[in-house]
């Protein structure tokens, strides 16, 4: 109830959040985390958020480390027919 209410304070005023919690609770947060800028599971995920924001730098290496596929090439090249 705390962590909604405060959500719900910092979304009123225009406030960007953040959330960080295991994915077994997503469900129960899923209003807070529609209005989250970032969903994060783990602590080292803020962490990347806050240099992105903050310094504008990336991880060097992406988190699926060798797998990663860009997001382009996993949804193909979109609608043919916009």
């Amino acid at each position: 109830w705390n962590a909604a209410f405060d959500a719900g304070y910092a979304a009123a005023l225009g406030k960007p959040i953040i959330t960080l919690h295991p994915p077994a609770i997503s469900h129960m947060l899923k209003e807070v985390n529609a209005s989250a800028k970032v969903v994060c599971e783990h602590p080292e995920q803020v962490v990347d958020t806050l240099a992105y924001c903050i310094y504008g730098k990336l991880p060097i290496t992406p988190k699926d480390g060798d797998n990663f596929v860009p997001i382009a090439d996993r949804l193909g090249k979109g609608n043919p027919n916009p």
